[in-house]
């Protein structure tokens, strides 16, 4: 019997290693990949765009209904941003996306992240370390998994985006660990002709 006892034991083990290492991808225990190159440069523009008044304004944003919602998003895209879920790690088209651009909200189309601010985190999502304009995002206390964790949200649209842990690289130390199905990415060079040229500053040397 003791032969059975160890094997029981050593998978006991081996199971609790496992369910810890999904708990610290899923919650962002684990450390990220560090940011590489002018981090710092980027947010002083993010910061002097911010101080110059380069800013969303809700170009008469009326909030859709939800049968509105449900005809216009997929059944992922309605589940994320309306009903607080998450897609599954690596299934999204942005997590490894390289482009020069913004990220807007789906719902509302008001500007959230830059890909100047966007990192490779491993994750499987896309991770930014700061939003464009810290009152673009909505922070709530989220407990419905054992740890604590803080949710984001667009402000107007009031999409639920994901989650920010402090777990990312310089110059902030924070990771946005955002749902792909919950934005929409507009290119550098058609950033302009849908409305955000006054974001073009972003990226700007």
């Amino acid at each position: 019997m003791k032969p059975y006892n160890v094997s029981m034991k050593m998978w006991k083990i081996l199971a609790a290693v496992a369910v810890g290492i999904g708990i610290c991808s899923f919650t962002g225990l684990c450390r990220d990949k560090p940011m590489t190159g002018e981090s710092k440069d980027v947010l002083t523009r993010m910061d002097e765009a911010t101080e110059k008044g380069i800013a969303w304004t809700r170009r008469s944003f009326q909030p859709p209904t939800d049968g509105e919602l449900k005809e216009k998003l997929t059944p992922l895209q309605y589940k994320v941003t309306q009903k607080d879920g998450t897609e599954r790690a690596f299934t999204d088209n942005y997590h490894d996306n390289k482009e020069a651009g913004i990220y807007v909200d789906l719902v509302s189309g008001e500007p959230l992240f830059s890909s100047t601010a966007k990192y490779d985190s491993g994750t499987g999502w896309p991770s930014f370390w700061a939003p464009i304009h810290k009152e673009a995002i909505v922070e709530k206390e989220d407990r419905k998994l054992i740890r604590t964790r803080v949710e984001v949200r667009s402000k107007e649209g009031d999409s639920h985006l994901g989650h920010v842990f402090t777990s990312g690289p310089e110059p902030t130390g924070l990771r946005y660990c955002i749902n792909g199905a919950a934005l929409r990415f507009v290119p550098v060079e058609k950033m302009k002709a849908k409305g955000y040229g006054e974001y073009l500053k972003l990226f700007s040397q």
